[in-house]
């Protein structure tokens, strides 16, 4: 993966690689909703070892054992830590609950803080394995963890993606198309919230009223308020002309949370 990204490396981006180490790979299952990183297991972890988190990331990836402490060399009969404390815990999490093993399975759900409610108590294996999972590792938390830690600020990340973003382009002496420096591109850059207000749609949602939508999307400078006159660009709008192009006041704004509309 590392040598694909990179072949495509940004130096505006800086490096991109991914480390499991540094926290920037992703170990689980889209299908079944469940994730972790190193971290996850460092939180576990950090406090039965007596070492601070950041510390006990490192141990879980590389060669690295435990005997009766920390080594870099292989201990008899051992493994390295990735799979002595990642791996093989869920490794005998997924065979209690898919040779049906009720009581082991109790007293690891126990230990993990698993709680199963109503109709989940009556899953078994694969739908069981699934639920229990879930409980255990959400891909959400992993996922958002990611996001929040790792992804740059939209504040950082507009400096270097505004040539990409913006449309708005002026032909150079030498026949080369650049960014129009005005005020929607520096308000784009820089992320401004006093600058002309920039929205990009990314999907029409249907409203409750019918016949009716609410444009889902994401504000990449300005502010938008109800009552605001807005410049309505289509897909087919072509730079310097009025093709697919519309006026309009807004209506009434949501803001979207986690599937919830204030």
């Amino acid at each position: 993966v590392n040598t694909l990204i990179s072949t495509y490396n940004d130096e505006h981006l800086g490096d991109a690689q991914v480390y499991p180490e540094q926290g920037t790979v992703g170990f689980g299952s889209g299908r079944h909703g469940w994730a972790f990183t190193l971290n996850t297991f460092a939180k576990m972890y950090a406090v039965k070892f007596g070492v601070d988190e950041e510390k006990m990331v490192k141990h879980l990836w590389g060669d690295w054992y435990w005997g009766k402490k920390w080594t870099r060399e292989a201990v008899a009969g051992g493994q390295r830590a990735f799979c002595q404390f990642c791996m093989e815990p869920l490794r005998n999490l997924f065979n209690a609950v898919m040779n049906r093993e009720k009581d082991k399975l109790e007293k690891m759900m126990k230990a993990l803080n698993i709680v199963l409610r109503g109709d989940e108590k009556e899953l078994t294996q694969k739908k069981l394995l699934k639920a229990v999972m879930q409980k255990f590792l959400p891909a959400s938390e992993t996922l958002l963890e990611m996001i929040v830690t790792k992804l740059p600020s939209p504040k950082t990340a507009q400096r270097y993606r505004a040539d990409q973003l913006y449309m708005g382009v002026v032909e150079q002496e030498d026949g080369t198309l650049a960014p129009n420096n005005d005020k929607y591109f520096m308000g784009l850059k820089n992320c401004d919230p006093k600058a002309p207000l920039l929205m990009y749609v990314s999907k029409m949602v249907p409203a409750a009223d019918k016949g009716r939508f609410v444009a889902f999307g994401r504000v990449f400078s300005g502010v938008v308020r109800q009552g605001q006159k807005a410049r309505i660009m289509g897909p087919n709008y072509e730079y310097g002309t009025k093709k697919d192009m519309s006026i309009k006041n807004i209506q009434r704004t949501v803001l979207m949370m986690l599937g919830r509309g204030e």
